[in-house]
């Protein structure tokens, strides 16, 4: 494959044949797990990771070797680690990977992914079109079948998302060792992966599927922990942290993801429309609540130009952030004091103009709206601008003139 691949640039072309790195990989742990009655989470299953790689490791090894005699070593040998520290003639700098394969192990019949534990009994999945649909992991239904025990009762039970401990019909063996994602705990997934890396060239895919309640502080020591152990990367993820997750489990009783909820949008609202003069024109803002407190802003510019759609955009984000809880405050913090440039250009010559930017008569608007006193704009820092002599004020740690360009931070 090397030999005969069309490489996208020169660079790319000349460190791959240089190196001749190949990436030999396993599918199916947990499936071989399951049928010699292995829980995942086990010391057990930690040495024979530890043995399956190092057998798979030391083959590939002689066999890299023995084409090195029969064709040469992978042209960059010279000064390697093959050459230095270990001489050894080597036709590939690298042999061994452990790759996903979560596409290759479904056209293989649905296999186990790589190494992975598998995801749930019976998973959900969404496919390119939107389409969800349930399937039973094959394994545990060709092992049901055979047994005699996938009855339509057990195999509902299933789909319903039952732990099969809970289910008398399947073997009390078989059920022990039935262990998915989320029922392994993060430093058990971090273990497995240590256990491949001892014995593996390249990196190591492998992902510690986390619940949708797990803390800064687990993530925190499971990639301390994935350090120590000597993996090459680690990636975690918490379940349900993505709205249009493509696989999840076939459960009903899933705790919900921290998310804010969005408060619906009601027929009539109450507000006020405050008027600004703006550099490009003049500025409508309507801030407009419900019984629960600000709700939604809007904007509207009059014939003078300006930037609608920056605004508009800008009002659809706040008003999303109010409907979830964010406090105004923040809004204000985040948007109170942005500047550009035809607001501050045309202040320069007409005093009516006494806003920096759209997102800061926004931000003036709503402080209005939740009662709190507007400072002006131009609130003095007890210093003089020394290019034009208008008082300057304090933005971000640094003093700013509004009546021309000048900024003592550059």
């Amino acid at each position: 494959m090397i030999a005969a691949n069309h490489f996208p640039i020169p660079e790319i072309e000349k460190i791959t044949r240089g190196n001749r790195k190949i990436g030999l990989g396993i599918m199916g742990f947990a499936d071989t797990l399951f049928l010699m009655g292995i829980r995942y989470d086990s010391e057990e299953a930690e040495q024979f990771a530890e043995t399956l790689a190092s057998f798979i490791q030391e083959y590939a090894h002689k066999a890299s070797e023995e084409l090195a005699k029969e064709r040469g070593c992978f042209p960059n040998w010279k000064e390697s680690i093959w050459d230095t520290k270990y001489h050894r003639p080597m036709r590939n700098a690298a042999c061994t990977t452990i790759a996903p394969t979560g596409s290759i192990s479904i056209i293989c019949g649905g296999c186990s992914g790589g190494i992975e534990p598998i995801f749930n009994i019976t998973t959900e999945r969404i496919a390119l079109d939107g389409q969800k649909f349930r399937q039973l992991n094959p394994l545990v239904e060709e092992l049901g079948i055979k047994g005699g025990w996938l009855s339509d009762k057990v195999r509902e039970l299933l789909n319903q998302g039952v732990s099969p401990k809970d289910i008398p019909e399947i073997p009390r063996k078989l059920a022990d060792v039935l262990v998915t994602a989320h029922e392994i705990a993060p430093e058990w997934h971090v273990r497995i992966q240590a256990a491949f890396q001892k014995h593996v060239d390249n990196a190591v895919s492998k992902t510690v599927n986390m619940s949708a309640g797990a803390t800064v502080e687990d993530v925190d020591k499971t990639y301390r922990l994935a350090y120590k152990l000597g993996c090459k990367g680690i990636t975690v993820y918490r379940d349900q942290s993505r709205d249009n997750q493509v696989i999840t489990a076939a459960r009903s009783d899933r705790p919900a993801a921290n998310r804010p909820s969005l408060r619906p949008r009601i027929r009539s609202t109450t507000g006020k429309t405050t008027k600004f003069r703006m550099g490009c024109g003049t500025l409508f803002v309507t801030v407009n609540e419900d019984k629960d407190g600000l709700y939604e802003v809007f904007s509207n510019l009059g014939r003078g130009g300006g930037c609608p759609a920056q605004s508009e955009a800008t009002c659809r984000a706040i008003s999303i952030a109010l409907r979830c809880g964010v406090k105004a405050e923040v809004l204000i913090e985040q948007l109170k004091g942005i500047r550009c440039l035809s607001a501050t250009s045309g202040r320069k010559g007409n005093k009516d103009i006494d806003v920096l930017s759209c997102p800061d008569a926004i931000a003036r608007a709503i402080e209005e709206a939740v009662g709190e006193n507007c400072e002006p704009v131009a609130s003095a820092s007890g210093k003089k601008c020394p290019e034009c002599g208008h008082p300057m004020r304090r933005e971000s740690g640094c003093d700013v003139c509004d009546n021309c360009p000048y900024r003592k931070c550059g």
